[in-house]
C-alpha cells in the first residue's frame, strides 16, 4: 500500500484517486478550492440552478466503468442519466430562416432531417463524412482514449501521422498537406451550412476549425454515435456522485489547501509542499489540479475561455424545445452561440419558469473592461432573438460570467478550458503524458493526455491508476 497525493478535487483528480483507493492505496486530495469537482459546477439564485461548467455528457460508459471498477454499482444507480432526443438544433443566419434538428444517436433519422431541412443530398453528405471521421476514430481510439501516452513510435505513431483521417481524398491542394477541419468541411459537405455544422461542433470545444486538423470530425462523428447525454439535477450531481463515491472508499479530502510544490527525495516525487508551509509525504503524487499546478505538465496556452450568461426566464418551456441549440450568426461565421435549455425541474422554481445558459469559446480577458462584459451578453443575446428564440421577451433577470470568474474558480491561467486531444497534425494538438519525467509523479485531469471533456477527464484517471499500479501498462482491455 503507498501513501498518495492527489492535487485537485477535479473530475480528473477524484477518477483517479477512487481508483487508487480502491486498489488499496491511502490516497489524501489537496484541492485549493472549498469544494470538489473542478469546472463542473452550479449557480444558484431565486429557485433557479444553472451548470456553469459542461452542461451534457459523451461516452458515459467512461463514468459507468469507473462507477463498476470502484463499487461494483451501475452509474445509473448513482445519478439518473436521460438520452436528450435531440443531439443539437441549428439555426442559421442565412436569410430564410433555415434550421435543422439532429436527432439522438440515429443516423437514418438525422439523415432524413438533413435532406427535409437543407435539400435532397444533404443527408448523405453529412454521413459520408462522419464515414470518414469513423475510419479516424477506429484507427486512433485505442490509443488517443484508453493506453497511456508514450515516446516510443508505436504509441505515437498512429496519433501524429497525417493519415489519422485515413479517407479524405488528397488532390491539388490537400496532395501537399493534410487539411484543417474547415478546409475538409467545405471541400466535403459542398455545403455552406453543412460546414458550419460540423464547423461548430468542434468551435463549441474550445478549438478554430481553421487551424484544427481535419481528425476533429471525430468530435461529430462521437455526438453522432455514442448519443448525447444529460443528469438530472445538472451535471454537477455527476461530480456529487464520484465525489461520494471517493469518500465511500475513504480517500481523505482537504478543502482551501493549496499546493505549491512538490517534494523530491532520492530522485522521486516524496510528498508536497502546502501554502500554509506545512508538508504532506507520500510515496506517489498526482497532479491534477491544472498547467498551473505544482508539477503540472504545462499547456496553459491551449484552449479558449468561456464567457457565459445565464438567463432567468419567465413562462413555462415551449414544447419540443432542444436542450442545445447552436445559433450561426452572421457577423461572427463559424462562432455560433450554443444555448442550452435543459427540462429539468430541479433547475427551476417551477413550471412556469425556465432557465438557459449561452455560452461563446472566447480568449482570456474578455469583458473585463468597464461595461464589456454586459455589451456582449446583450450581443449574444440578440443573436437567439434574431434566431427566433424569443429569450428577451421572458427575461426575468440575467448573470454574466467572464473567463476572470472561471480562473478564480478553477485557478486555471485565463479561465481556460482545456481542448480534446486530437489525432494528426504531427501532434501539436496532443497533450503530456500521464507519467512525467520525474519518478512517483504523474498528471491527470483536462491538461494532460487525453485532454479537455468529462470523457477524458475520467480516462485520465484510470490511466493514472493504472501506471500507478504497473509501470509498463499498457492500457484498458
Amino acid at each position: 500500500m503507498a501513501r498518495i497525493v492527489v492535487v485537485g478535487a477535479g473530475m480528473g483528480g477524484m477518477a483517479a484517486a477512487a481508483r487508487l483507493a480502491v486498489a488499496g492505496h491511502e490516497v489524501v486530495v489537496h484541492e485549493r478550492a472549498g469544494t470538489h469537482g473542478g469546472a463542473v459546477r452550479q449557480y444558484a439564485r431565486g429557485g433557479f440552478t444553472f451548470d456553469t461548467g459542461p452542461g451534457l455528457l459523451h461516452l458515459p460508459a467512461v463514468y459507468r466503468d469507473l462507477f463498476v471498477k470502484t463499487g461494483r454499482e451501475r452509474l445509473e444507480d448513482r445519478v439518473e442519466l436521460v438520452q436528450v432526443p435531440v443531439t443539437a438544433r441549428h439555426v442559421f443566419a442565412d436569410g430564410d430562416g433555415s434550421a435543422v434538428s439532429l436527432p439522438n444517436a440515429s443516423r437514418g433519422k438525422v439523415i432524413a432531417a438533413l435532406d427535409e431541412a437543407l435539400g435532397g443530398g444533404a443527408g448523405e453528405r453529412w454521413a459520408g463524412m462522419l464515414t470518414r471521421a469513423r475510419e479516424a476514430w477506429e484507427a486512433t481510439r485505442r490509443p488517443l482514449l484508453e493506453e497511456p501516452l508514450r515516446d516510443e513510435p508505436s504509441s505515437r505513431g498512429t496519433l501524429v501521422r497525417d493519415g489519422a483521417y485515413p479517407a479524405l481524398r488528397k488532390r491539388g491542394l490537400f496532395h501537399r498537406r493534410t487539411p484543417t477541419l474547415a478546409e475538409a468541411a467545405r471541400h466535403e459537405l459542398r455545403d455552406p451550412r453543412l460546414a458550419a455544422m460540423l464547423c461548430g461542433c468542434v468551435w463549441a470545444h474550445g478549438l478554430d476549425p481553421a487551424t484544427a486538423p481535419a481528425s476533429a470530425a471525430v468530435l461529430a462523428y462521437v455526438e453522432d454515435t455514442f448519443g448525447t447525454w444529460y443528469v438530472r439535477g445538472g451535471m454537477r450531481a455527476l461530480a456529487d456522485a464520484l465525489y461520494e463515491r471517493c469518500l465511500e472508499r475513504r480517500v481523505t479530502f482537504h478543502f482551501d489547501s493549496a499546493v505549491t510544490g512538490v517534494r523530491e527525495k532520492d530522485g522521486r516525487a516524496a510528498g508536497v509542499e502546502l501554502a500554509d508551509g506545512s508538508v504532506a509525504d507520500a510515496d506517489v503524487v498526482v497532479a491534477a489540479g491544472g498547467p498551473a499546478a505544482p508539477g503540472g505538465q504545462g499547456g496553459a496556452e491551449r484552449g479558449a475561455a468561456r464567457f457565459t450568461v445565464l438567463l432567468a426566464l419567465r413562462g413555462a418551456r415551449p414544447e419540443g424545445t432542444a436542450h442545445r441549440t447552436l445559433v450561426h450568426r452572421a457577423d461572427a461565421p463559424g462562432q455560433p452561440v450554443t444555448v442550452l435549455r435543459p427540462d429539468d425541474p430541479a433547475l427551476r422554481p417551477d413550471d412556469e419558469h425556465e432557465t438557459a445558459v449561452l455560452t461563446l469559446p472566447v480568449p482570456p480577458g474578455t469583458g473585463e473592461a468597464p461595461g464589456a462584459a454586459e455589451r456582449l451578453a446583450e450581443q449574444l443575446l440578440a443573436a437567439t432573438d434574431a434566431a427566433g428564440l424569443g429569450l428577451s421577451e421572458r427575461l426575468l433577470w440575467h448573470e454574466v460570467r467572464t473567463p476572470a470568474d472561471s480562473e478564480a474558480e478553477t485557478g486555471a491561467p485565463g479561465g481556460r478550458v482545456p481542448p480534446p486531444a486530437l489525432p494528426g497534425a504531427g501532434g501539436a494538438f496532443l497533450y503530456p503524458a500521464n507519467r512525467t519525467g520525474l519518478p512517483g509523479l504523474y498528471a491527470a485531469g483536462g491538461w494532460s493526455h487525453p485532454g479537455g471533456g468529462l470523457p477524458a477527464a475520467g480516462m485520465s484517471g484510470a490511466m493514472v491508476a493504472g501506471l500507478v499500479q504497473d509501470p509498463e501498462w499498457r492500457g484498458s482491455v
